[in-house]
């Protein structure tokens, strides 16, 4: 018998896929389930993410963007579903701008992650790389706009299933190699 340990582990899992796989799970949703369905769904997975102990800015993010799904369902159905990456992206924007206001800027706290004794030096790179993030997010939330309210479910799948990932993939590792560039090595600092 596995462990509750284990058990939570396996969950967790589950649950950053299903978060993954949204656009594919709504593209197949809205086509078999219908967008109740759907925004019930989302609304589970990150109910059980919370349960689970997280209380990461993802998850407050999630939690927010779940509760206007609800709130839009009785509006707009469709708009309802595919909402959800614009809240997302906007999210992650007005979490990372709180960061500049609250330092240590959101990069300069993931890059801690990696490596906690970033020197001093670092921290207007990793300023201006946490507003770099902030920009993306704000245009990748504006093109998951255009293909809510303007695209075909087709373009909504294709976007923010696979070249808004694609795009933050490269983002991410864009900036890694250029902080390897630019920053002093651990021996070099001083």
């Amino acid at each position: 018998m596995p462990s509750s340990t284990a058990s939570a582990g396996l969950a967790s899992r589950l649950i950053a896929g299903a978060s993954l796989l949204y656009p594919l799970l709504v593209w197949l949703g809205l086509k078999y389930l219908g967008a109740f369905a759907v925004v019930s769904i989302l609304a589970v997975v990150v109910a059980l993410r919370l349960a689970l102990g997280r209380r990461t800015a993802l998850d407050l993010v999630l939690a927010l963007a779940v509760i206007a799904a609800l709130a839009l369902l009785a509006i707009d159905a469709r708009t309802a579903v595919l909402i959800h990456p614009v809240l997302v992206n906007f999210g992650f924007a007005a979490v990372f701008a709180y960061t500049l206001a609250a330092p240590p800027p959101m990069v300069e706290r993931l890059a801690r992650i990696l490596d906690p004794d970033l020197p001093a030096a670092a921290a207007p790179y990793l300023r201006k790389v946490t507003l770099a993030w902030i920009g993306f997010f704000l245009v990748n939330g504006t093109i998951a706009v255009w293909t809510v309210v303007w695209g075909t479910i087709d373009q909504w799948a294709l976007y923010n299933g696979l070249i808004a990932y694609l795009l933050i993939g490269a983002m991410f590792a864009g900036e890694l190699l250029v902080r390897r560039r630019i920053m002093p090595k651990k021996g070099e600092r001083a």
